[in-house]
């Protein structure tokens, strides 16, 4: 028998739907490579609701806490390579399995974005690093620069310093307008983060680890460690064979229920089109996705 519901993906928003599925008293199914998912790497959460200051770990911990609590299935360390239609049900390829089922929300969340320099692939896990979060502690008393300019940069550049003994933080454009002020204001305010506006990367380069950068306008800069948040990619290469509609970042599609263009099929979290990528956010979506999955198990029964 197919599963009513199976979540790809174990962050913020499959969880929050494998939660409200169970109470819905659906037969659920979590896949996810790691519980958890992208929140697990923020330093602090200070802006989700019921908890003034929580550790992005903690938080995650809560929410497979209450999954769990609530009766649902993991599949943990295995990746979904394919998603497809056959027949009324949906194939769900995770490593060597094939599962079914009625409805799949998808919940897969983002990958890091890379700059694509000379040198930030051969200098990766020597002197590059994409989390400030997970590698912040190896650079204990150095100097590193930060890449980019939205809120997570911000918060990044913060993160560092606690670390650090000092923080460029580099940005191409010329204010942080994607950033929350109070974000701003904090690493304004922290004293060994300097700003670097209107600059773009052209190279990484050094020996056995990172040594040195060189900016586009020719400048150089010697610095122990890169570490670089210019955004993130969906991960939703496994839906192609479905033909989900997506935007021009590859982003999933989806109306204010989470629905896509493909009935039975939902998307949640940071792989939706959804502009402001919240916990929260992916929360409410995944709620809404699994709303949606049980009335459409519902009318089909």
């Amino acid at each position: 028998m197919p599963y009513d519901l199976i979540v790809i993906g174990g962050g913020c928003a499959g969880l929050s739907a494998s939660i409200y599925a169970r109470r819905f008293n659906m037969n659920v199914l979590v896949v996810a490579e790691m519980l958890g998912g992208t929140i697990t790497t923020t330093h602090l959460v200070e802006n989700y609701p019921g908890f003034i200051s929580i550790s992005g770990g903690e938080l995650a911990n809560k929410f497979v806490e209450q999954a769990t609590a609530n009766g649902v299935t993991f599949k943990t360390g295995m990746k979904v390579t394919k998603v497809w239609k056959d027949g009324e049900t949906f194939k769900v390829q995770a490593g060597e399995e094939i599962l079914e089922a009625k409805t799949v929300i998808l919940a897969t969340g983002t990958t890091y974005r890379k700059i694509g320099i000379p040198g930030e692939k051969e200098f990766l896990a020597r002197g590059v690093s994409y989390c400030a979060t997970c590698d912040g502690g190896f650079f204990k008393g150095k100097n590193v620069i930060i890449v980019g300019g939205g809120n997570s940069a911000v918060k990044e550049s913060i993160i560092l310093a606690e670390h650090a003994s000092h923080v460029t933080i580099v940005y191409r454009g010329s204010a942080f307008a994607k950033a929350e002020p109070q974000n701003v204001k904090n690493m304004e305010e922290t004293p060994n983060i300097s700003i670097r506006l209107n600059s773009n990367l052209a190279e990484i380069t050094g020996d056995t680890a990172v040594r040195e950068v060189k900016f586009e306008d020719g400048t150089k800069m010697p610095i122990d460690g890169v570490f670089v948040e210019v955004g993130r990619v969906p991960l939703t290469d496994m839906v192609n064979d479905l033909n989900v509609a997506k935007n021009e970042k590859g982003e999933i599609i989806i109306n204010q229920m989470s629905e896509t263009n493909i009935p039975g099929f939902y998307a949640a979290g940071d792989v939706s089109n959804s502009e402001w990528k919240q916990a929260i956010v992916s929360a409410d979506e995944g709620c809404k996705a699994a709303f949606k999955a049980f009335e459409f198990v519902s009318a089909k029964k």
